[in-house]
């Protein structure tokens, strides 16, 4: 038996042993008082009971099968009838995608997940709220990361007593891979999220970080980034929430608590857009709404399961209200991204230093040297709440501002195994020319001196491309890609082809084979090269002869000034430096 068909197996049989056990649908979580969360086989075991008590409202699915044979399972929640992506569709009803166990360490999501379901099935929360929309739950993304399951997988975190791992059996974050898509899991999540097309997708986790008495931070995207009118819709969602939350007891947060200098309180915090590498902000890239729900870590278990519970709840009864709202909203925000060639999009933002003093709900702390790492060292008493007077740096603006080309991309051929199953993963429009193209006008970005991470980030060695666009004309083969502006994920397209947005392909190192120089020319060469060219070339020479006054340290390098000739000659390799996706204003 092969180790995939084993793994399943054993699931198949935990599963119904666990079934035989819990008719009433309560966890392992919920019988030991939150102290404990059970393993996967609970979780699968779940999915088909809630099935089973509940078929006129309830499909247990497997969405995708984990590098360690493990189902990914989801549940589609509704009693609209529409249980399937096309049906849903159909009848115009808002999809919510509840996302569990991304970090699988912070297990919070699966456990109130199953919990709300149940209460909101039984009609006890939530009450005619299903009629109007479609749940999807998926409380455990991570199912690898999952089962690496033991005590002090977070040490900074209180309880449950066990739990599972940050980080995938193949060790990706899976919530830094969102554009690059590296994860087989992410593959399926993004074809989910394709099929069902969510509204409003919802990531739950738990925060690292100080001590202080805030328990919750709700966080998302459209607010300062994405289609501005649609930013609208995406502070309903954030602040509807933070309303409701604080009205069930929470000390919510709408922004997330990470001191501007680490480990000092005094610093206070910054506000910014997350990038699309996050869950947080990929969805406004599709013109849909992503949340990030962050329990605090130092609350008890208890206290974050019914807080995320609460925090699901309250989103389905926001979504059955307004939905359709949001829905027509989001298709509004399409047909204005099908417009963007030509005009500025930002791809990046930051906090400006403009800040506010704000009111924190924190303890009294000390900041004194420690004998161990020699480092101040930040000590909280949680025995004493005190208010924080400390600034908060709200004002969003953009970092990176890109003018979107009039036409598209084009990916040459020799590129395009590279980046087309990105845009198929994404849901991106483009077409594969069937006939080769000459003299095309386009606009190619020519790098010069790309800086290179010096370490490893998931996997890839990222890049810093600084350039410009400039006219060119290029032929292009058949098996060429085009990808056109004029389509709802347009900042998507953006996001992943512009050379200088922080979660590209070129950013992520994809395209680094196109920045390395290739070919040399030897110094004995380049000497008689450089001698050339001085003799039937006036003006080079008098270029020369000023970078030499105007710039020392060129004058000292005696490498720098052999290069300077070899840029000039024949012999240059003009594709250095060149990165491999074209912009176009024209529609081939």
């Amino acid at each position: 038996m092969t180790r995939t068909l084993l793994a399943a197996a054993l699931l198949a049989c935990s599963a119904a042993a666990w079934a035989a056990g819990s008719p009433d649908l309560s966890t392992i979580s919920e019988r030991s008082g939150f102290q404990r969360t059970g393993r996967y086989d609970e979780a699968i075991a779940l999915c088909e009971a809630f099935q089973r008590r509940y078929p006129d409202a309830v499909r247990c699915e497997t969405f995708g099968t984990t590098p360690e044979g493990r189902p990914m399972k989801l549940l589609v929640v509704s009693r609209s009838g529409a249980l399937d992506a096309e049906t849903a569709k159909a009848k115009g009803l808002p999809v919510l995608l509840v996302q569990g166990g991304i970090h699988a360490g912070e297990i919070d999501g699966k456990d109130a997940g199953f919990l709300a379901l149940r209460q909101m099935l039984d009609g006890e929360t939530a009450k005619g709220a299903l009629d109007k929309l479609v749940l999807l739950f998926v409380p455990v993304f991570n199912v690898d990361g999952h089962e690496n399951f033991r005590a002090w997988n977070r040490p900074n975190q209180r309880g449950p007593e066990e739990m599972g791992f940050r980080t995938t059996a193949q060790r990706y974050n899976l919530n830094r891979d969102y554009v690059k898509a590296d994860a087989p899991e992410m593959q399926a999540m993004l074809k989910l999220v394709d099929a069902w097309d969510p509204a409003v997708e919802v990531d739950l986790h738990v925060t690292d970080g100080a001590q202080f008495r805030h328990d919750v931070s709700i966080t998302g995207e459209p607010v300062n980034s994405g289609d501005e009118a649609l930013r609208a819709t995406g502070r309903a969602v954030r602040d509807g929430l933070v309303a409701t939350l604080k009205t069930q007891g929470s000390l919510p947060l709408a922004f997330y608590p990470s001191f501007v200098e680490y480990d000092n309180p005094a610093s206070g915090f910054a506000d910014g857009v997350a990038p699309p590498r996050f869950s947080n902000g990929y969805f406004q890239l599709r013109n849909r709404v992503g949340i990030l729900v962050e329990t605090h870590s130092w609350k008890d278990y208890p206290t974050r399961v019914r807080i995320t519970r609460n925090a699901i709840v309250d989103l389905v009864d926001m979504a059955a209200k307004d939905g359709t709202q949001w829905l027509a909203a989001e298709h509004a925000a399409d047909l204005r991204s099908a417009q963007l060639g030509g005009k500025p999009v930002a791809l990046d933002f930051k906090a400006t230093d403009k800040a506010r003093t704000i009111d924190f709900l924190g303890y009294a702390y000390t900041r004194t040297p420690s004998d161990i790492s020699g480092a101040l060292m930040t000590r909280y008493d949680e025995s004493k709440p005190e208010v924080w007077k400390v600034p908060l740096r709200d004002e969003v603006v953009p970092a990176l501002t890109v003018t979107a080309p009039h036409g598209g991309y084009l990916v040459p051929a020799a590129w395009a195994e590279l980046v087309e199953p990105k845009l198929q993963l994404h849901g991106i429009e483009y077409r594969k020319l069937d006939a080769p193209l000459q003299a095309v006008a386009v606009e190619n970005f020519r790098v010069d001196r790309p800086k290179f991470d010096a370490v490893s980030f998931e996997g890839h060695q990222r890049a810093t491309l600084d350039g410009t666009w400039s006219q060119a004309t290029r032929d292009l083969g058949a098996g060429a890609l085009f990808v056109p502006i004029a389509q709802p994920e347009a900042r998507l397209a953006m996001a992943l082809l512009e050379p200088q947005a922080p979660d590209s392909l070129a950013a992520w190192g994809e395209t680094n084979n196109a920045f390395e120089q290739k070919e040399y020319m030897e110094d004995y060469v380049a000497e008689d090269v450089a001698r050339k060219l001085l003799a039937g070339d006036p003006a080079l020479k008098a270029e020369f002869e000023k970078k030499l006054r105007d710039d020392p340290a060129f004058a000292k390098d005696s490498a720098a000034r052999l290069d300077f000739f070899y840029r000039r000659s024949p012999s240059w390799d003009a594709g250095y430096g060149l990165y491999p996706v074209l912009r176009t204003d024209a529609t081939p």
